[in-house]
């Protein structure tokens, strides 16, 4: 019998084939891209080394770059074909100075001890295709060496501490077009350009580290480090400070927050005491006997005992009382270790007959006496068939314990000066406004090290209360990531908390939008893991308040703003 390959045979036979051919096209791919890479790079330097030995054969005197200085025989750029390619050639010229014999007079009457010349040589616009030769070409004798006029600059780098940033990239720029015209990399961080007579602008920098700059009469007035003018047979010495950036991370948060105590009586967790009563299913109602529903009974809450409590707010409970039922609400307050006492009227009207409508002011309650509660609702029924119901309550207070603040606009300043202004007022080297996210954060990154001063912006209406840390200005040292915490308050403001109606549990990432028309007004935010959002700052107006989140119904509602306004609102399932 004669056996043939299946269809699947074949198919994981094509697939194992194209799997090898792949991988060896690829190989074939990759060494062909090498050996041609390999070659322009032998061109290149060919190129490089042929231009090196004609630069050995000028004149000492006719080194250099044409329209440059040193002045010269030499382009600054020129571009050759070979091999079927395009290469281009980059060429400069500088003395050096050896500071072994002094650098300027009356040390050493001719500082320009010989020539550098760099060719570089690249064929594309990757970095890395490039080929760099140097040579150095000393002068025959003395009069050579003297032959040149000009002056020198001297640029030192620091860090912080005073030490020397070795191979720091130093620039010495044409001011009136920002043309670089020489660099340097020095690895001790000290270099010395000679240089013609004229002024010039020095930029010095380090990836990784902060930059430092001369600066010119049309940026600053009158500035602290001027661009430096080169004179004949002059030293003009400079140095620069710089170090490694550092961080800031910012967070702007509200001096308050607002916390609760709430059950929606899925179960008897938060209840001390019950009398009479029946809990189920999310609700509260009078027990029955034989007759049908007792005429009284009562329920107390657990302990309400807040951290970090500012003052008390309000009381909220929901309730459904038909005719001939009633339940009134009452606040007890801990006195020692003698249990729980009716909070008097004279601090609380209302609580010796009890409370029928919501919420209950609790503001102006003492903290010092009543700082934990309980609360307590008394059931009443004048007929056998009817229970009044109560679904949920809630004790709300307001805490030391911040809320973010999104989209706040702040104003941050550096205490390093580069000089004054017309009116002989400073200019800050750091000086700008910023504004944080949609959470309340921001990392200000990049910054040098110096002292920092935060303040709030006269257009925002925010006050900054308090920093952390503080006090101001705020010392920032080198390669550091400090974090900041900045305490804003305004006239009228408004915290939002939402909640799901049954369970009561904070909802997260919904949607809650602001706005006022007349005022022009419009601001959403999302609610944090308590399921609050701050908005501020605000007018005492009116807004209209709408909310979405996911898996609950849309909601829209009005909010009168008046001081620091605080709403709870339940939010139904879908």
């Amino acid at each position: 019998m004669k056996k043939g390959l299946t269809l699947i045979e074949v198919l994981i036979g094509i697939f194992l084939l194209l799997i090898i051919s792949s991988g060896v096209f690829g190989s074939y791919r990759l060494i062909l891209k090498v050996i041609a890479q390999s070659r322009s790079r032998i061109t290149a330097t060919a190129i490089a080394n042929g231009q090196i030995e004609k630069i050995k054969n000028l004149s000492y005197e006719s080194i250099g770059i044409n329209g440059g200085f040193p002045e010269g025989t030499l382009e600054a750029f020129a571009t050759t074909n070979q091999n079927n390619a395009q290469y281009t050639i980059e060429q400069r010229v500088d003395y050096v100075i050896d500071p072994i014999d002094g650098v300027s007079p009356p040390e050493d009457d001719c500082p320009n001890d010989y020539k550098r010349a760099e060719v570089k040589v690249s064929w594309s616009l990757k970095p890395g295709d490039k080929v760099a030769l140097i040579t150095d070409i000393a002068p025959k004798n003395l009069t050579q060496e003297c032959l040149i006029s000009g002056g020198i600059i001297s640029v030192s780098v620091f860090d912080a501490y005073g030490t020397m940033v070795p191979f720091p990239l130093i620039e010495i720029r044409d001011p009136a077009n920002d043309q670089t015209l020489k660099t340097a990399t020095p690895f001790e961080g000290q270099h010395y350009f000679s240089l013609s007579t004229s002024t010039y602008k020095i930029v010095v920098s380090k990836d990784g580290y902060s930059t430092e700059r001369t600066y010119g009469t049309n940026e600053v007035l009158t500035p602290d480090k001027p661009n430096p003018i080169v004179l004949e047979g002059k030293l003009v010495e400079n140095s620069f400070s710089i170090d490694k950036v550092s961080t800031f991370s910012v967070e702007t948060l509200s001096p308050r927050g607002i916390d609760y105590f709430s059950d929606s009586f899925l179960n008897e967790d938060k209840i001390s005491e019950k009398s009479n009563v029946f809990i189920n299913d999310g609700k509260i109602e009078l027990a029955t006997s034989d007759d049908g529903y007792l005429s009284d009974g009562f329920v107390v809450s657990a302990e309400i005992l807040p951290t970090n409590l500012v003052h008390w707010d309000k009381f909220y409970f929901s309730d459904l009382k038909p005719t001939d039922t009633s339940l009134k609400y009452q606040i007890y307050y801990a006195s020692g270790t003698d249990g729980y006492f009716l909070i008097p009227e004279s601090d609380l009207a209302g609580n010796a007959a009890g409370f029928e409508a919501s919420p209950i002011d609790l503001s102006g309650l003492s903290i010092v006496d009543y700082d934990k509660l309980k609360t307590k609702a008394g059931f009443f029924s004048g007929s056998l068939d009817k229970t009044p119901v109560l679904y949920d309550w809630q004790t709300s207070w307001i805490t030391s314990q911040a809320v973010s603040m999104p989209n706040i606009e702040f104003n941050l300043q550096g205490a390093k000066i580069i000089g004054k202004d017309s009116e002989e007022n400073f200019v800050y080297k750091y000086s700008t406004t910023i504004i944080t996210n949609s959470v309340g954060l921001k990392d200000i990154q990049n910054l040098e090290w110096d002292l920092y001063t935060f303040s709030t912006t006269p257009a925002s209406n925010l006050d900054l209360v308090e920093i952390q840390p503080s006090p101001q200005p705020i010392n920032l040292l080198p390669d550091t990531n400090s974090p900041v915490k900045l305490y804003l308050e305004a006239q009228n403001s408004f915290l939002l908390t939402l909640e799901d109606s049954e369970t009561l549990e904070p909802i997260f990432s919904a949607t809650a939008t602001l706005s006022n028309l007349g005022l022009g007004y419009s601001q959403y935010q999302y609610t944090n893991e308590k399921g609050q959002t701050y908005f501020i700052p605000l007018s005492q107006v009116n807004y209209t308040l709408e909310i979405f989140a996911v898996g609950y119904l849309n909601t829209s509602t009005v909010v009168f703003v008046s001081g620091d306004t605080n709403k709870i609102i339940k939010l139904e399932q879908e």
